[in-house]
């Protein structure tokens, strides 16, 4: 039986209107929000239960059929792109908050649950959710621990795997089982650690266990503007290295600030090259010290002019126009390529004047946006896709960026996980050893390789295959069917 031929079998087990199959709608879940690659799977279903999707689980592997899981479809690496010939469950009807602990600090929550819908349900009894995508507004939960999202706040407060002590999953044979649990730490080894992060190929999380972080006394934000790059990471070096650590420092240059001014009007002191956003939060006392600190930091770096968040309000327009920086970019390039790169921060001065140069070279414009705090950067490649060769000549640069970051010592990825995208690059940081390492943790959960195939690796590293031998094209590649455009 192929992912078609389970529609009549899933529609009875599953809510009215669950399982689709009209091509036309199928479409809509071609891609996540890397539009670059797109493939429309053979069937979708929505279901509403972990039991449900214990179900599709359960047939999918009966019949070795491949699965994809997904959430709101915000993520940036191709990580939920659907396998042509496969099912695709979608958990976004799943967005019950099934428990407020206060007194224990936790929640339980299904992973279609909104990350900023937790913190505004917490907040008025002084809690909320710290994980802060830039898509926070829209992305879910459960996507958020399948990538290990990170966001501004996580230079103080971490990545997704911090804040997620239990998981309901469904494996890949269709088991429901549960690892961790309210306790901060189980014995044993560290399953949940290896869960999240493994972006859909161990299982799906059909329920996950969080924890809420006590909202600060105090938060003081910064918005300190500067000539040119150079003079910002020079800040953010002299900040970091004083031994202040901020809850978030983003930056944005020149034409990320061009962008975000077209789409939101965030009002960004004129002419500045680049801009920091620095916030402290924490007990009063400690957030007054350590911000005069911050802005005398700043003015020996060469900051024109520093402004101090008077309100909320203001606080939120000094955050509008980063977290809206990706989405504004289009209105200065009809297309873009977004890199998620990781570099040492005592290097972004070097490391922006070689991404400089590389645009320059390669003939297009890259506008920089990143938390600058722990140097993961967010170099967004434009292009035109209408023009005939702009969409390679970006797709290189795009890569020489990876390859610099890798120079340096740092990481292909900081927070938008490996997915479709990035495969490709896995062995230019790892060995074949490495992979094949890997390879042995993902056929422990996985043996059929049918959990989100196709994703991380290079190539189709079958469970069971000789290690270093049977290696062919990335499966989409060789089938076909990822369209790149």
């Amino acid at each position: 039986m192929d992912a078609r031929g389970l529609a009549t079998t899933l529609a009875p087990l599953l809510p009215q209107g669950a399982v689709i199959t009209d091509r036309q709608r199928l479409r809509t879940y071609e891609c996540d929000g890397l539009a670059q690659y797109k493939v429309i799977p053979s069937l979708v279903v929505l279901p509403e239960t972990a039991e449900q999707v214990a179900v599709v689980v359960r047939a999918c592997a009966e019949h070795r059929i491949p699965f994809v899981a997904r959430g709101s479809g915000t993520g940036l690496s191709g990580g939920a792109l659907p396998h042509a010939d496969g099912v695709l469950i979608v958990l976004s009807r799943m967005r019950a908050i099934l428990e407020v602990d206060r007194d224990n600090q936790r929640a339980v929550v299904e992973p279609g649950v909104i990350n900023l819908q937790l913190s505004r349900v917490t907040q008025p009894d002084g809690y909320y959710y710290a994980p802060d995508p830039s898509s926070q507004q829209v992305c879910s939960i459960g996507g958020n621990v399948a990538e290990n999202s990170g966001g501004a706040h996580c230079l103080k407060y971490g990545f997704t795997t911090g804040h997620v002590t239990g998981l309901e999953l469904v494996t890949p044979a269709g088991d429901l089982v549960e690892i961790g649990g309210k306790a901060p730490d189980q014995p044993g080894y560290d399953l949940l650690g290896a869960v999240v992060g493994s972006e859909g190929t161990l299982g799906i999380a059909t329920k996950v266990i969080v924890r809420l972080t006590r909202t600060p006394e105090a938060v003081k934000t910064l918005l300190a503007a500067f000539p040119d790059t150079d003079s910002a990471g020079q800040a953010v070096s002299s900040i970091i290295g004083a031994g202040v650590i901020p809850a978030a420092i983003e930056m944005m240059d020149a034409l990320a600030i061009e962008a975000a001014e077209a789409a939101v009007q965030c009002g960004y002191p004129q002419g500045a090259g680049a801009v920091l956003i620095v916030e402290l939060d924490g007990a009063a006392v400690e957030v007054e010290h350590q911000f005069d600190a911050i802005s005398e930091h700043c003015n020996a770096a060469g900051a024109f002019e520093i402004r101090i968040a008077r309100d909320d309000a203001e606080r939120a327009l000094f955050w509008k126009g980063r977290k809206s920086a990706f989405a504004a970019v289009g209105r200065i390039s009809p297309d873009y390529i977004v890199q998620d790169g990781v570099i040492p921060r005592t290097a972004l001065p070097e490391v922006l004047r070689r991404i400089s140069a590389l645009a320059a070279d390669g003939g297009v414009r890259v506008a920089n946006v990143f938390h600058a705090g722990d140097g993961n950067l967010h170099p967004l490649v434009l292009f035109d896709d209408a023009v005939a060769g702009e969409a390679e000549k970006a797709e290189g640069v795009s890569g020489a960026i990876i390859d610099l970051c890798i120079e340096f010592g740092g990481s292909i990825t900081g927070e938008h996980g490996v997915g479709s995208d990035k495969a490709k690059y896995m062995p230019r940081m790892f060995s074949e050893d490495d992979l094949d390492t890997m390879q042995m943790v993902r056929c422990a959960f996985d043996p059929d390789a049918i959990s989100n195939p196709g994703k991380i690796f290079p190539t189709p590293r079958l469970c069971g295959e000789v290690p270093g031998r049977n290696r062919g094209a990335h499966p989409l590649v060789e089938a076909g069917r990822a369209e790149l455009f």
